[in-house]
């Protein structure tokens, strides 16, 4: 299992929107000039972002996107799925119906009723993905990096946000 980059892209820009005041957009161009990745691809990440309702755009000479959540109430699993996509990790085949030894025209109960065992643990573990994943918001992320790294790197993110349009 790997997520794109995608995710991490969106993580960490949504992390700097955090500190934008509400009501002030932040444009792709910019995040993608600060986060040092190619802004075609982020404007990509940042539309599936917009369809899902967790940025919202801003149209005008100053428009780009801002949250259109509160930082506690965006997950991790939200953001995962809005990049991704909401199809399950484990895809089953069915691989247990082509064994040699069976007949395919005539299936015992247990290849066809019962659920794959492979599958039931697969579903499980992704449930307990997601249930984790859940519980840690873009809001959990600020704070937790914002007592990390020094207080002057915080500062200027902000101020290299805040001073963007006037470059």
């Amino acid at each position: 299992m790997q997520f794109s980059i995608g995710v991490e892209y969106a993580l960490h820009c949504l992390l700097y929107m955090v500190d934008i005041p509400s009501g002030k957009a932040v444009g792709i161009k910019d995040l993608a000039a600060f986060q040092g990745v190619s802004e075609t691809y982020l404007s990509k990440v940042f539309t599936k972002l917009r369809k899902a309702g967790i940025v919202k755009s801003i149209p005008g000479v100053n428009g780009g996107y801002e949250l259109a959540r509160i930082p506690e109430s965006i997950t991790f699993w939200n953001i995962i799925e809005a990049v991704e996509g909401t199809t399950p990790l484990f895809q089953c085949a069915e691989i247990r119906q082509n064994e040699i030894l069976l007949d395919k025209n005539n299936l015992p109960d247990t290849y066809t009723k019962c659920p794959c065992l492979i599958k039931v643990v697969m579903v499980e573990a992704e449930d307990q993905m997601r249930q984790y994943l859940n519980n840690k918001t873009l809001g959990w992320l600020h704070e937790q990096v914002s007592n990390k790294i020094p207080e002057e790197h915080v500062k200027a993110t902000i101020e290299w946000f805040n001073n963007v349009k006037s470059r």
